[in-house]
């Protein structure tokens, strides 16, 4: 296995486009224990740890584009006001150690459907910033996903950023695990309102063999709360809308069985985790007041 270290973000783009198979290595969460247990061995690991523009992160518009590998710890410190629902997510990542190293480019480029930051920039509206020594382009993160443990970058292109609309309104991430700490979820869901464009976005995790949005459940309750006034007004969401939304999400789930869950438990799972993030997430809207069980 070569071993391969640039300094400049010019340099790693050239190495890649030489060694297309090349892994990359950043936080090394995924990567590192892969191949620990010999669940892989690249001809090339691609350390790019000494490119430190991918640390960063600079507010743009109506975005927050975020490197690569700014840690999730950085984001839960720096970033909980604009990205309320990602800091959320990246509370329940792993262990304090974890959260110091991983970020979210790596969970994108892994693309595993259990990916805690998946659900959250889905709900947020995120692109995910690709670049190869070809050029740049932006992949909407729905579009990103393309199978299990899948995504729709070339063989020479590497994750550069990611680019996540500032929260215009209140965002919620919920995660049902078999412990509170270190765990991969057996389900999850996030979900943002946005006051700007009167809508509301999902998100679903480890759910379906990618993460996935349940845009019935996003369009019925869009109707619903344009047809009721609900933005203008602050009036609470009809519990039987509530109900018919929490159905729906559970409808846009095509899960399986396995260790962790069984495909019944985790469909209704999806469904309570939607009715609740909704109450929350609408409670702090009407009264500006975040709720206990959000933290």
């Amino acid at each position: 296995m070569d071993f391969l270290r640039p300094d400049r973000w010019e340099d790693a783009l050239a190495a890649k486009a030489e060694h297309p198979a090349a892994v990359p290595l950043a936080g090394g969460t995924d990567v590192m224990v892969e191949i620990n247990f010999d669940h892989r061995r690249p001809d090339h690991l691609l350390d790019l740890t000494r490119i430190r523009d991918l640390y960063t992160w600079q507010t743009e518009g109506e975005y927050v584009r975020l490197g690569a590998a700014v840690p999730y710890t950085r984001v839960i410190e720096a970033l909980s006001g604009p990205l309320p629902g990602l800091a959320l997510a990246a509370r329940t990542v792993g262990s304090p150690q974890i959260r110091n190293r991983g970020g979210v480019g790596g969970n994108l480029g892994a693309a595993s459907p259990a990916g805690d930051s998946h659900p959250a920039l889905l709900a947020a509206g995120a692109e995910v910033e690709a670049e190869s020594v070809r050029g740049t382009r932006l992949i909407a993160v729905e579009e990103f996903y393309t199978g299990v443990k899948r995504n729709a970058l070339a063989p020479d292109e590497l994750i550069r950023a990611v680019r996540v609309r500032k929260a215009t309104g209140p965002q919620q991430f919920s995660k049902v695990g078999t412990r509170n700490a270190m765990v991969i979820a057996v389900c999850a869901f996030g979900l943002a309102l946005h006051p700007d464009t009167r809508t509301v976005r999902t998100g679903i995790g480890s759910a379906a063999p990618t993460p996935v949005r349940a845009r019935a459940a996003e369009d019925f309750l869009n109707a619903v709360l344009a047809e009721a006034r609900c933005w203008e007004t602050g009036r609470p969401v009809p519990p039987a809308a509530a109900a018919e939304f929490a159905a729906l999400a559970s409808a846009a789930c095509n899960p399986i069985d396995d260790v962790r869950g069984s495909a019944a438990y985790r469909r209704r799972a999806v469904g309570i985790m939607a009715r609740r993030t909704l109450g929350w997430a609408w409670q702090q809207y009407t009264t500006g007041e975040r709720s206990a069980r959000c933290a």
